[in-house]
């Protein structure tokens, strides 16, 4: 049962920013013989992105690791504004609010670790995911039953979307 506080904290979501290592992946991070990096995504959590996307919502990412794995990923999710190399994420987290003429309460935040402490307290709505160091999970308005990059992004995704009233148009095209 999802409460009160955090149903009107949802209502108010118009940005989705999220975190990658832990976030949006389950945070192994793979290398190759080559010194490729590899990272593990969850369709799921990207076709999320994609209905918020549809719905108005816009995703940003901030991650304080650099990679090319990232940013083709964003591209693929047609992520609004991706920062990456920055381990002070509120310097990207402003530069969002300006860009995006956004407020903090119109901001959600999925983090999982101590980095994404300093952003997750400044919005209007604090999302950890299940696996979250536990003072990420005390900082936050809510904490999801999945892990992340494992459904964590697309159960907060379909929890803005029914609670702003958007799912039925969000997933009319794929509920023929």
């Amino acid at each position: 049962m999802i409460s009160g506080e955090v149903t009107a904290r949802a209502k108010k979501v118009k940005f989705l920013i999220l975190d990658i290592d832990g976030v949006m992946t389950d945070g192994r991070i793979i290398y190759s013989i080559y010194g490729d990096e590899l990272k593990f995504f969850d369709v799921q959590d990207g076709f999320g992105i994609t209905l918020l996307n549809a719905a108005g919502i816009k995703s940003v990412i901030i991650t304080a690791k650099k990679s090319k794995v990232v940013r083709a990923r964003a591209r693929d999710m047609n992520i609004a504004k991706t920062y990456q190399g920055f381990s002070d994420k509120l310097i990207p987290y402003e530069d969002m609010l300006k860009k995006f003429n956004a407020s903090p309460d119109e901001i959600c935040f999925m983090g999982d670790d101590l980095v994404d402490l300093p952003v997750l307290k400044r919005v209007g709505f604090g999302v950890a995911v299940s696996n979250a160091v536990e003072e990420v999970k005390k900082n936050a308005h809510y904490v999801t039953t999945a892990s992340g990059g494992r459904g964590a992004v697309r159960e907060v995704c379909d929890l803005i979307l029914k609670t702003q009233g958007k799912w039925d148009a969000a997933i009319s095209k794929y509920a023929k």
